[in-house]
């Protein structure tokens, strides 16, 4: 009987890519998947160290799963906790079998007897090896599809460089292989700085071309969903080919709004700038949905900054927002800078802004009551507009009897938050 395996995937979407890749691996092997993390061989568990309350979630999910493996079985750590950390983990987590960094094989043979740890490789960080591997089609009517590696900005707040590395684009013609062979009705678009693709090539790719490769994706699935723009890579020709991908759907990372915070966070962009692009796209189609993510307590962040960002959310109306403690991450430059924000009076920053932007999602969410929708189901019973991202938003709730992985036309009936009801024609 095939040995089996487990894989725990935390935090973004890229990680799901790359535990996709992993599984593909497994099964290269002759590895067969279980759901069930106590029949399981073999325990994955592909981690996240973007913030620290990402890191205790990973820390308590090992012990977990610890917990419940079978007798014989091996626990393997993988991700950005286990490249990140890996012998300070390896040193914590004694009833860890093995802790991989990138591009680490987790599948290696047992020891005879005694504790056998890989240890996070000290060579440079690997070329797309993960991005690379063959991944098995898609279980779901909708992939992500990971298109680089890396990246070169140096935002305040973040450490994925120090340990992600500098950006690595995939070439062209391996993306649209991958998107072949995943079969899927809405392929995702993924990276650390989505819109910079092929910056880091441009003899080979061409500066600036991620729209080439929107369109071609468009022309093969037929939905086509971008993640994780940068505000100022937000051209008029990406704008048009997100517009003619068929998902008018704009996931901006805008991090803040007040200027002088912004330049703390070394990031571009301003509130007002802000809301002339939204407004631009909106008038361009008026169905076009957005979300954005903000870091609220960023050390000197004061009480008008944090009006501004109130003011915004208020007036810009988006669909989703996340907002998220700041977190101090180490070898960071916002670790350097004095002005911290008293912990408790973050958190009520950050109870008003989800209290208005819930009340904003809600309401968004009201107004398309009546509406006839095309949606694609994910699974019995749900199903998404091009308005919802997979896993990141709400969900459209639908009869049952609606074939998954087909798209159908839905008259919206009712609203319950961020998620909708509808009825089929």
């Amino acid at each position: 009987m095939a040995q089996r395996f487990y894989v725990e995937t935390l935090g973004c979407p890229k990680n799901q890519v790359d535990s996709d890749k992993l599984v593909g691996t497994l099964l290269a092997d002759g590895m067969s998947p279980t759901d069930d993390p106590t029949a399981a061989d073999l325990v994955v568990v592909n981690t996240c160290a973007f913030i620290e309350e990402a890191r205790r979630e990973s820390i308590d999910t090992i012990l977990a799963l610890e917990e419940q493996r079978k007798d014989g079985a091996r626990i393997v750590v993988t991700g950005c906790m286990a490249e990140r950390y890996g012998a300070e983990l390896a040193e914590a987590l004694p009833e860890v079998d093995q802790v991989a960094g990138f591009g680490v094989p987790v599948n290696v043979p047992a020891p005879t007897s005694g504790r056998t740890l890989i240890p996070v490789s000290t060579a440079p960080i690997p070329s797309l090896d993960l991005l690379n591997l063959p991944r098995p089609k898609s279980v779901s009517p909708w992939a992500y599809v990971k298109i680089a590696e890396g990246c070169d900005r140096s935002c305040g707040f973040c450490a994925i460089p120090s340990f992600r590395g500098p950006q690595r684009s995939r070439d062209i013609a391996a993306i649209l292989a991958e998107v072949e062979q995943l079969e899927a009705k809405e392929i995702v678009l993924v990276a650390q700085d989505l819109a910079s693709y092929g910056k880091d090539r441009p003899d080979e790719l061409g500066a600036g071309s991620i729209v080439p490769l929107v369109q071609a994706v468009s022309s093969m699935v037929p939905w086509t969903r971008l993640l994780y723009l940068y505000p100022s890579d937000l051209t008029d020709e990406l704008v048009d080919a997100i517009l003619d991908s068929r998902v008018p759907y704009f996931d901006l990372s805008l991090q803040h709004v007040s200027k002088p915070l912004l330049r703390r966070m070394r990031r571009w962009g301003d509130g007002e700038r802000f809301l002339r692009r939204i407004a631009d796209i909106r008038e361009r189609d008026p169905q076009a949905a957005f979300r954005s993510n903000f870091i609220v307590g960023y050390p000197g962040e004061t009480e008008e900054d944090h009006d501004q960002l109130l003011a915004f959310v208020e007036e810009a109306q988006l669909d989703w927002c996340g907002f998220f403690a700041y977190s101090p991450e180490d070898g960071t430059y916002a670790m350097e800078l004095d002005g911290a924000v008293d912990p408790s009076l973050m958190h009520e920053r950050l109870a008003e802004l989800r209290e208005l932007q819930d009340e904003i999602t809600a309401a968004r969410s009201d107004a398309t009551i009546g509406a006839t929708l095309s949606v694609l189901v994910d699974e019995p019973g749900v199903a998404r507009s091009t308005r919802e991202a997979p896993e990141i938003d709400g969900i459209v709730e639908v009869p049952e009897h609606l074939a998954v992985g087909a798209f159908h036309e839905v008259r919206v009936v009712d609203a319950m938050g961020p998620d909708r009801v509808a009825d089929s024609l």
